[in-house]
């Protein structure tokens, strides 16, 4: 999936290292055929990681992807460079009159927070709302998909005694799922989050359907057909280190916190950690592309209601 980056991002380097077909906009513009229009609305702290993290995952097929990185229009980031932000991001208000074919919403450790205590929980609903009329498919991913889920269906959140934090198995509870093509009957996800979202409150909403569960995590993956979108409460972009980075770093601060589970060989954290969900994560952002490639209107311009 050629995936069209400007050349100077730092993910263009990083993905042509690793094999992806990357391009800049001269190579993009001899192809003539109309590229999938997707935005990544970046509300995570270390964005230039967490760009080359869902690049990578949506720039592996054979169609091309306009990947356009997008912020919230007031809040500043302390983590990444605002030469970087200048670059590469545009607020939401300079984008509100686009349409899009697909968007990522990250996540945010914001958490501990409720919804109306974030300083910019008025632009995301707003934002929310802009998708069901210029967005064709939108995936809501850990506190994002939280986020999202409740506010199309009121779903709460809820605090975990303790942070949620390793590799868990989750068992594909719809096989028939589009978006669950190729899946084995269980996979493991990255999980790292202090609150959870409970399957009795999701099944108060009758339209949405959970596709992955994990009898220690819950519920991971819920399809919302009726809003044309998708949440997804853990991590599959995760870096094969993600986790150790969290896990190092709340050592280092003396931040009370417990090995991540099922992570490193026997636990031990003196050991280098596999990944174990490579695959399974290329498969769902591959699957979500795929079908917005074949529900997608040609002219973006009718996307919509």
């Amino acid at each position: 999936m050629p995936i069209k980056l400007p050349s100077d991002l730092p993910a263009f380097d990083v993905l042509r290292g690793e094999g992806v077909h990357v391009m800049g906009e001269a190579e993009a513009m001899r192809q003539d055929i109309r590229p999938l229009k997707i935005g990544l609305l970046n509300l995570m702290p270390k964005k230039i990681q967490t760009e080359n993290q869902f690049a990578r995952l949506i720039g592996a097929g054979p169609l091309q992807i306009d990947f356009r990185l997008i912020r919230m229009t007031e809040h500043q980031t302390r983590n990444t460079a605002p030469s970087h932000m200048e670059a590469f991001y545009r607020p939401f208000r300079d984008v509100r009159h686009e349409k899009f074919d697909g968007l990522i919403i990250t996540g945010a450790p914001i958490e501990h927070l409720p919804f109306p205590e974030v300083t910019y929980w008025d632009e995301l609903q707003e934002v929310f709302t802009w998708t069901q009329t210029h967005v064709h498919s939108t995936f809501g991913v850990c506190w994002g998909g939280m986020a999202m889920i409740n506010h199309f269906h009121g779903v709460p959140k809820h605090l975990l005694p303790a942070k949620l934090f390793g590799c868990y198995r989750h068992f594909n509870l719809d096989p028939a799922s589009p978006y669950l093509r190729g899946f084995s009957d269980d996979c493991v996800i990255p999980v790292s989050r202090w609150t959870e979202m409970r399957q009795e409150d999701i099944d108060q909403a009758p339209a949405l359907r959970t596709l992955l569960s994990s009898d220690a995590a819950g519920p991971a993956l819920v399809d919302d057909p009726d809003h044309r979108a998708l949440y997804i409460f853990n991590h599959f972009e995760y870096d094969d280190d993600t986790l150790k980075q969290e896990y190092d770093r709340d050592v280092a601060a003396g931040v009370p916190i417990h090995v991540p589970g099922n992570y490193y060989p026997d636990d031990d954290p003196g050991r280098v950690p596999l990944n174990r969900w490579r695959s399974h994560a290329h498969l769902l952002y591959g699957n979500w592309i795929n079908q917005i490639y074949q529900s997608t209107p040609y002219e973006i311009e009718n996307i919509g209601p």
